[in-house]
C-alpha cells in the first residue's frame, strides 16, 4: 500500500471533452472514513526549452481563456493520443516558433496541478535551432506571438508577472541553475 492511499469505491463520468474529461471517485480514506474527489483527466502536455545560438530563449505570447489574459510562455501544447512526448515536442517548436532541431534533451517531467488533475508536462531543452524554410501552420484556433529574450530579461519577466505559469517559471529557473546562459 502507498502511503496515505486512497482506494476509490466508484467513479463517475461527469464530462468528456475534446481536450479533458472530469470524473468524481468517491475514496476509501486512510483513516477508514469516505470522501469524494473531482479529478480532472488529461492526455498530458510538453514544453520546450528553446536555446538560440546567441543564448536567446523562444517565448510566445497568447491569450489564455482560462485566465482571460496574455501571458508569455515557453512554447508547449498537448500530446496526442499514442504520440511520444518527443514528437510533440518537436512538432510545437515547429509550429509555434519557426524552427526546429535536432538537439531535443530531456530535462524533466512534473505533475502541473496534482490537487484535481493528472496532466503531466514533459520538459526539453532544444538547441542547435534552425529556421524552417516554410513555417508550419499554427492551429486554427492558435494566436501567438515570438519573442527572444535574455535569461536576464526572463527572470524580469518573472518577477514582473508577464510570466505567469509554472511551466515557464520552471524553465527559466533550470536556464539559470543548469545552464549558465
Amino acid at each position: 500500500m502507498k502511503k496515505f492511499e486512497e482506494k476509490t469505491i466508484q467513479s463517475q463520468p461527469i464530462y468528456s471533452g475534446k481536450v479533458i474529461s472530469l470524473k468524481v471517485d468517491d475514496v476509501s480514506l486512510p483513516n477508514g472514513e469516505t470522501g469524494k474527489r473531482e479529478i480532472i483527466n488529461h492526455p498530458g502536455a510538453v514544453a520546450v526549452i528553446a536555446i538560440t545560438e546567441n543564448n536567446k530563449i523562444l517565448l510566445v505570447e497568447q491569450y489564455r481563456k482560462a485566465l482571460e489574459r496574455s501571458i508569455i510562455e515557453i512554447p508547449a501544447g498537448k500530446l496526442e493520443k499514442g504520440e511520444e512526448p518527443i514528437v510533440t515536442a518537436r512538432r510545437e517548436l515547429e509550429e509555434e516558433t519557426g524552427y526546429t532541431s535536432d538537439h531535443f534533451e530531456f530535462v524533466q517531467a512534473f505533475a502541473t496541478s496534482p490537487g484535481f488533475a493528472d496532466e503531466i508536462i514533459h520538459i526539453y531543452v532544444a538547441e542547435k535551432l534552425k529556421k524552417l524554410d516554410i513555417p508550419v501552420d499554427l492551429d486554427e484556433d492558435e494566436f501567438v506571438e515570438l519573442m527572444e529574450v535574455s535569461l536576464e530579461e526572463a527572470e524580469a519577466m518573472v518577477a514582473d508577472g508577464r510570466i505567469y505559469d509554472a511551466k515557464t517559471a520552471f524553465a527559466i529557473l533550470w536556464l539559470k541553475l543548469k545552464m549558465n546562459i
